[in-house]
């Protein structure tokens, strides 16, 4: 079974062509130069349309809390 669908390799791939002519923004407006970056916005672009994307990974979605803290009386 395929993990990604045509839909989702296919916008992936667009994403990449328009990073390599130089023509691909991240969310504030600057180009985008690194490769991962562009696959994780080819990902969610699909995700958006619809297309058959594995969720995002739990160690990037979690959140981190606030550590305890250690009683110091003694």
């Amino acid at each position: 079974m395929a993990k990604y669908s045509e839909k989702s390799q296919q916008k992936v791939k667009e994403v990449m062509e328009e990073m390599k002519e130089g023509k691909l923004k991240t969310g504030t407006g600057k180009k985008v130069t690194d490769r991962k970056q562009a696959i994780a916005i080819g990902l969610s672009e699909a995700r958006k349309e619809g297309a058959k994307v594995p969720k995002k990974s739990e160690a990037n979605t979690k959140k981190k809390g606030s550590t305890k803290k250690k009683s110091t009386a003694t």
